[in-house]
């Protein structure tokens, strides 16, 4: 199993988390593409209605934020880095077992020989964007997160620049950085090829 710069769409108020943690683990769970989040809440719903909140802590959709410009206007949205896929925090009994595997849209848990495997420490806190500092809590919530921009271009392309000092000018892609959304354009300048940081959205493919 994210990238790291993954948004979180988990719950703090999912469940009672004040239970015994220690006996809460993270799953994955395969559920109907396109429906994780209605699933999540039919989830939260059935927690509540049955009165598990005990057995259940976080239930969390991996995301992260994608930069994207059409028409010069930029916008970010969030995307799914794991379609189909959500974590599930909680202590596996066969009630809750039950619950989680009874409600619609939900496909299994992934695991081995048909038991439900949890995930490690490192790869939990890997998805929830905690990283390996256990004092970055905040970015459980989401917080602090930079957003992946997303090209209309890749490296090795021709572009033409449609914005800023050196519009008009053509060149070929040689790097891009998906985290500030520069890219770096080898062009002739006055007889000479010359590297030149440019943002994303000033290019076009030719």
């Amino acid at each position: 199993m994210e990238n790291q710069n993954t948004h979180t769409d988990s719950s703090a108020d999912a469940a009672d988390t004040s239970g015994e943690a220690s006996k809460k683990l993270w799953y994955v769970l395969k559920v109907q593409s396109n429906r994780e989040k209605s699933i999540r809440e039919s989830i939260l719903r059935r927690i509540k209605l049955e009165g598990m909140e005990e057995y259940f802590g976080q239930i969390h959709i991996p995301t992260e934020k994608v930069v994207e410009t059409k028409g010069g206007q930029r916008r970010v949205r969030e995307q799914k880095t794991l379609p189909g896929y959500m974590m599930i925090e909680m202590e596996l009994t066969d009630e809750s077992w039950h619950l989680v595997r009874s409600t619609s849209g939900v496909g299994d848990f992934t695991g081995a020989a048909g038991k439900p495997l949890p995930m490690g420490q490192k790869e939990v806190r890997r998805w929830l964007g905690l990283g390996e500092d256990e004092k970055d809590e905040e970015k459980a919530a989401g917080k602090d997160l930079r957003p992946v921009v997303k090209f209309s271009v890749e490296a090795g392309e021709q572009v033409k620049v449609k914005e800023g000092p050196f519009q008009g000018f053509e060149g070929v892609v040689d790097t891009l950085d998906e985290t500030t959304g520069k890219l770096k354009v080898i062009m002739e300048i006055i007889g000479r090829s010359t590297e030149v940081e440019l943002d994303h959205w000033q290019v076009e493919k030719i």
